[in-house]
């Protein structure tokens, strides 16, 4: 969850005026404020939809000091990645993938907490800088929504051989590579799933020329952002921060003989022809000795019957009796908690480790002494009360190295993997532009 909302932080939202807004009032003279871009299958890409974005990609590339390409090729580029959202979105109501009104209000409430904003003040915040709350709400749902359907189709495709991880682990063990960091940028031209040899020789000479044009100075940001058919061609093709073992498993090898500055040749894949330049390069020496915690809680939930008020005062009754000795922790816990994973084994969730929880949950826990039970606090799950059970550090065991591999190969997948879904369901698509 924690990553969808990247997408979504207040301040970048914020820093775009008239990101989301759009006025679609009915003019007094019948004036035309909207019309069909592109039919998508059995829905639709408006005109509006398409300007809203080249307003907000436009004063974003500005603020990063990317010279804009020409006109026509931002809006191609963008017209695409709605071509592709809609697709997506289509494909998700069709399999009933839906984000609740619950989720959706846990993410937008963790996006104002961390820019120390009341939900209930976001509404005007927003206002302030010209965003409709209800369209920003849509569009927030739009892309959890869209995280969740990669996440089942692309996840579902990526499979992890036992001996891949054993090759993993060997490397590993042998070459200290996977412990560097590299700040890593690319460009895809892509190729057509049948591509014919005309078709190959022809993408192939054109990314020979983009990365020509790279050597000789040009900005790397801004070919991606005109020539680059990738996902990430509008954030000027970066990929930031990633370990060597998590990269693309096409880019590990070439990556590795790289330095900062560099651009790799074209590099071919069933996706295409990449080009690889890496930013940066940092030693990571993230240690195999973890700190872990020993946990337990009760999860109460508001609804129609009990308001946040009335939870948290019933959740405060319920820990001083356990704090005074009247009643068990687990037991109370069997009996009340809602959490469908814990609930039912007294509260219990195990020795964890960090990032295991949402930043709130684990906040709460690092204040807590050994045995030490919380005071009534929220997450966007709904109110909770924790008792800290023990700390401990712990040497990474053998079955925790291979589910780290099995972790780090799949992700190492993953982008190779979105791609080649995203050109199929693009080509098995019926796309009409209007404009």
């Amino acid at each position: 969850m924690r990553r969808i909302l990247t997408i979504f932080l207040l301040a970048n939202v914020l820093a775009a005026p008239g990101a989301i807004a759009q006025t679609r009032d009915i003019g007094s003279r019948g004036d035309l404020l909207d019309r069909i871009a592109v039919v998508v299958n059995d829905g639709v890409v408006l005109q509006s939809q398409i300007d809203s974005q080249v307003t907000t990609i436009t004063h974003r590339l500005r603020e990063q000091n990317t010279p804009l390409p020409a006109p026509s090729v931002l809006r191609q580029q963008i017209t695409e990645r709605l071509v592709l959202q809609e697709i997506q979105m289509q494909r998700a109501a069709k399999i009933g993938l839906r984000v609740t009104d619950e989720a959706l209000n846990g993410a937008i409430r963790e996006i104002a907490d961390s820019n120390k904003i009341e939900f209930s003040e976001l509404p005007n915040a927003l206002a302030k800088e010209g965003i409709n709350y209800a369209e920003y709400r849509e569009q927030m749902r739009r892309e959890m929504t869209l995280s969740m359907l990669r996440q089942r189709d692309v996840y579902s495709r990526i499979y992890v051989s036992p001996r891949e991880i054993e090759q993993f682990l060997a490397k590993q063990a042998a070459d200290k590579t996977g412990e560097q960091s590299y700040n890593v940028s690319h460009i895809l031209l892509a190729l057509p799933e049948a591509a014919s040899p005309g078709q190959l020789e022809q993408v192939e000479k054109k990314a020979a020329d983009v990365r020509e044009r790279a050597l000789k100075g040009e900005d790397f940001g801004q070919l991606a952002v005109t020539y680059s058919q990738a996902q990430t061609a509008l954030e000027r093709g970066q990929l930031g921060w990633r370990k060597g073992n998590e990269l693309p498993t096409f880019m590990a090898d070439v990556v590795a003989k790289m330095k900062p500055g560099d651009v790799s040749e074209p590099v071919r894949t069933p996706s295409g022809f990449h080009l690889i330049r890496v930013n940066e390069i940092r030693g990571d020496n993230t240690p195999l000795i973890v700190e872990q915690l020993h946990a337990r809680h009760i999860l109460l939930k508001t609804n129609e019957l009990q308001d946040d008020e009335t939870v948290r005062g019933r959740l405060q009754t319920i820990r001083d009796r356990i704090a005074n000795g009247t009643d068990d922790f687990g037991a109370i816990a069997k009996a009340i908690s809602e959490d469908p994973g814990s609930g039912s084994e007294g509260g219990d969730l195990g020795w964890t480790g960090s990032g295991t929880f949402v930043p709130e949950f684990e906040a709460a826990l690092q204040k807590l002494a050994d045995n030490e039970i919380s005071q009534p606090f929220r997450t966007q799950y709904g109110w909770h009360v924790a008792q800290m059970l023990g700390r401990r550090t712990q040497d990474m065991s053998t079955d925790e190295r291979k589910r780290h591999a099995f972790e780090q190969i799949r992700a190492s997948k993953l982008d190779e993997e979105t791609e080649l879904w995203l050109r199929r369901l693009r080509d098995e698509a019926f796309v009409d532009f209007r404009s």
